[in-house]
């Protein structure tokens, strides 16, 4: 006979895991970092905090990205069997059906949210729900699009907010294509991991179309173009903020994620992503570091 207590404990893991639950949070709280101290150069932090359509917006954009991880985990579940069996094991405590009622339900209220905003913030979310149901069901599984479009999801509310304050800069604009290729490195790093997977269910990514050594220059020159971006946002800025030393250290990185890939083991592609993601997380750090730091020094 099941525990109920453990057995309703499982489920709710692995609802939570299903939605990627941990990502959207770290997803969350960049937004609100890079809203108030990138985007926003007005608005005081009491206006920020109390502004409803801000948080509004924000609010749709963890519905619609909760909601996406659902309906990705929904058309991957064959290859996460393969790939996630743990995780595969604890989602099949519910029964998909809860998934896509919870999937239906969080696009539902996100677009509510969205409507008694404005017109403008409905068809923005409205597309942005149509696209990750479309990567899911079908871009996953197309060569160089899956990770293009992958990374140009991520970015979308991002680029939402941006376009809301209105605030574009060249250092905007370089910090953005940093971001863009970290997690472009990052995606395409991941799928060399799973790319037997990935061959048997039908998802043609770069690592199983193309040879070892392909892969390995493309990772090479998307390095490279990081690496040269983080001079450039080094050059602009100067040495007077947290974010320049951040930049510093990350051209560090990249070299060392550069000899990993030209000298290959068993582990290296393992340490390249996870240096990546940490790297993005730190920068989120850094970012609200620096932006304190200005705030209180305006």
């Amino acid at each position: 006979m099941k525990n109920p207590p453990f057995y309703r404990l499982t489920q709710f893991v692995a609802f939570l895991m299903g939605a990627k639950i941990f990502m959207v949070a770290l997803l969350t709280f960049a937004l609100y970092v890079s809203t108030f101290f990138l985007f926003n150069q007005e608005e005081s932090l009491r206006n920020f905090v109390f502004d409803v359509k801000v948080n509004g917006i924000i609010g749709c954009s963890v519905l619609s990205i909760l909601a996406g991880g659902i309906i990705n985990q929904f058309y991957d579940k064959e290859k996460d069997r393969v790939t996630r069996p743990f995780r595969t094991r604890l989602q099949n405590f519910l029964k998909q059906k809860y998934f896509l009622y919870a999937y239906l339900s969080l696009n539902i209220a996100s677009l509510t949210i969205a409507a008694v905003l404005s017109e403008r913030v409905f068809i923005f979310f409205l597309i942005y729900q149509f696209l990750m149901w479309l990567y899911s069901h079908k871009l996953s599984k197309m060569l160089l699009i899956n990770n293009l479009s992958f990374v140009g999801l991520s970015l979308y509310p991002f680029f939402g907010m941006l376009v809301y304050y209105k605030t574009f800069s060249l250092y905007i604009f370089l910090l953005s294509v940093f971001i863009f290729v970290m997690l472009l490195i990052i995606d395409i790093t991941k799928d060399t991991l799973t790319k037997n997977a990935d061959r048997i269910f039908g998802y043609r990514t770069i690592p199983n179309f193309f040879s070892v050594r392909t892969t390995n220059v493309i990772l090479i020159f998307l390095l490279a173009s990081a690496l040269v971006v983080s001079g450039c946002i080094i050059y602009i800025q100067g040495m007077h903020f947290i974010m320049s030393y951040y930049f510093v250290v990350a051209i560090v990185m990249q070299i060392i994620s550069l000899f990993l890939v030209l000298n290959p083991t068993r582990y290296s592609n393992i340490i390249v992503v996870n240096l990546m993601r940490i790297w993005i997380f730190v920068g989120i750090l850094a970012m609200l570091a620096d932006g304190v730091l200005g705030y209180f020094l305006r």
